[in-house]
């Protein structure tokens, strides 16, 4: 015999499936706000973190995507994986010269490249012009 009992107390509220947005209709990401000089600083400072190896994949419709690997931070355990970065930004970087691509690794949809910090060439000190010394003759 299958009795029912009503613990109306006792029930606990499940969590329901959520249903994703199609991506059209998904609010704009913070990477389409407009680019801050605070963003750019950020960006140049992953690229320029030799711990963090950098990439740009150029896809076969053209689409580029900046990306790097983010290590495990120990503290929060969170991490070991990719992550984006704003593509306005970077490529606002590459057209002023301040990071630069390396050797292309071509697959048949995309084509990656590293990204690096652009080598600054060093700038020649400037030497104040000197007066020759006199002598003093006795």
């Amino acid at each position: 015999m299958l009795a029912t009992v009503d613990r109306s107390t006792t029930l606990v509220d499940l969590p329901t499936v959520r249903r994703r947005r199609a991506r059209a209709a998904a609010a704009p990401s913070p990477a389409a706000a407009p680019a801050s000089t605070g963003t750019t600083a950020d960006v140049l400072r992953v690229i320029a973190d030799p711990r963090t190896p950098t990439y740009v994949t150029v896809f076969a419709s053209g689409r580029r995507r900046y990306s790097y690997w983010r290590p495990i931070d120990p503290a929060t355990g969170t991490g070991g994986c990719y992550a984006a970065l704003p593509t306005a930004e970077c490529d606002e970087l590459h057209a002023s010269g301040r990071i630069t691509l390396g050797e292309p690794v071509v697959d048949p949809n995309r084509t990656t490249y590293r990204v690096r910090t652009a080598a600054r060439v060093p700038q020649a000190p400037v030497r104040p012009a000197v007066a020759p010394e006199r002598r003093r003759v006795a």
